[in-house]
């Protein structure tokens, strides 16, 4: 897709209005209710497919295609970026008011560093077309390691501090409480982080590392980079109140893991393929409306499941509690 610089232009200050009108109406600190995550979830939704369909009036079916398959995909990858932005509200103990500045703020340093990510890929991609069989192999890679951590009978639950961040805190230091909404105070007569500063930076690097693994798959889809931002941009605004309208569904997704390392896998070949293809090997490539049909079929499969064996497993310890709890009642009697 030919996009000029006019067009970048006015998408990237449409993008800036939109997150603009986003901090306007969350500028007071709030608990955000699930009415009010739910109207906003159903909004960015709504904005993210009336673009597509602007690519597909504008540019015709390939362009909407790929977006659609690489917003899904970023969609559905970012749900697990929530059970991790779980663990580091709970690590750092932020108040429920402030919770949706600090995910606001922290998904606009992930989308920043993301686009260098995507600008940077997009250069590899044009210049060695064999970066394809590095990006496939490590999808494939990511999906078996997504399914050994799923099949672990305990998961690792608690948050650890990257490098950089640690770096920062010892630098800089942190205030021992939160001090509203303030990044910076004067303590001790020295200018010192407050813990809102520094979730605010665990979550924007936490989101960067999960970009190496969704900025190939999405590259998997498609090596637009117009298409390719676009379709992070959208998937990563939205995910604030996604947070607070999915949050006490986390935990039902049990399978979303296994339904993770299929879509990772399946773009890990359908990168392979492209890059014999792109070698001269004569071999069938997987076509958008296919990879679009696998991604969603695996979402909607993977969702229903994991629903299932959440409400078999919750009764099954309902029983277990009661059964357990009858003997004492009749010792009790």
């Amino acid at each position: 897709m030919d996009v000029s610089v006019t067009l970048w232009v006015l998408t990237v200050v449409g993008l800036a209005a939109l997150i603009a009108v986003d901090f306007f109406i969350g500028r007071k600190p709030h608990d955000v209710s699930i009415k009010e995550a739910g109207t906003w979830t159903v909004v960015w939704i709504v904005l993210a497919a009336l673009f597509g369909l602007g690519l597909l009036f504008f540019g015709g079916g390939q362009p909407a295609g790929e977006f659609f398959a690489g917003y899904i995909t970023e969609k559905s990858l970012s749900v697990d970026n929530l059970f991790v932005f779980v663990l580091i509200m709970a690590k750092f103990a932020v108040p429920s008011q402030y919770q949706q500045r600090v995910l606001l703020i922290g998904v606009l340093i992930a989308l920043v560093l993301r686009a260098i990510f995507i600008a940077a890929g997009a250069a590899i991609i044009a210049s060695f077309s064999w970066v394809f069989y590095i990006f496939g192999a490590f999808l494939i890679w990511t999906a078996w390691k997504l399914i050994q951590e799923a099949r672990a009978e305990e998961a690792d639950e608690e948050f650890e501090e990257n490098r950089l961040l640690k770096a920062a805190e010892r630098r800089f230091g942190v205030a021992d409480r939160y001090h509203g909404t303030k990044l910076w105070i004067q303590q001790n007569g020295k200018r010192v982080m407050t813990p809102m500063l520094v979730v605010m930076l665990a979550i924007g690097s936490t989101d960067v590392l999960f970009a190496l693994d969704s900025i190939p798959a999405i590259f998997g889809l498609t090596q637009d980079p117009y298409i390719v931002f676009t379709a992070n941009a959208f998937a990563l605004m939205g995910l604030r109140q996604l947070y607070f309208l999915i949050g006490g569904l986390l935990k039902k997704l049990i399978h979303l893991s296994y339904g993770l390392s299929i879509i990772l896998g399946f773009i890990g070949v359908k990168l392979v393929l492209h890059a014999l293809h792109e070698s001269g090997v004569h071999v069938p490539e997987i076509s958008i409306p296919v990879s679009l049909g696998v991604i969603c079929s695996v979402l909607i499969i993977t969702t229903v499941t994991s629903l299932w064996a959440a409400k078999k497993q919750a009764a099954a310890e309902t029983a277990q509690s009661e059964s357990e709890g009858a003997p004492k009642d009749d010792i009790k009697a």
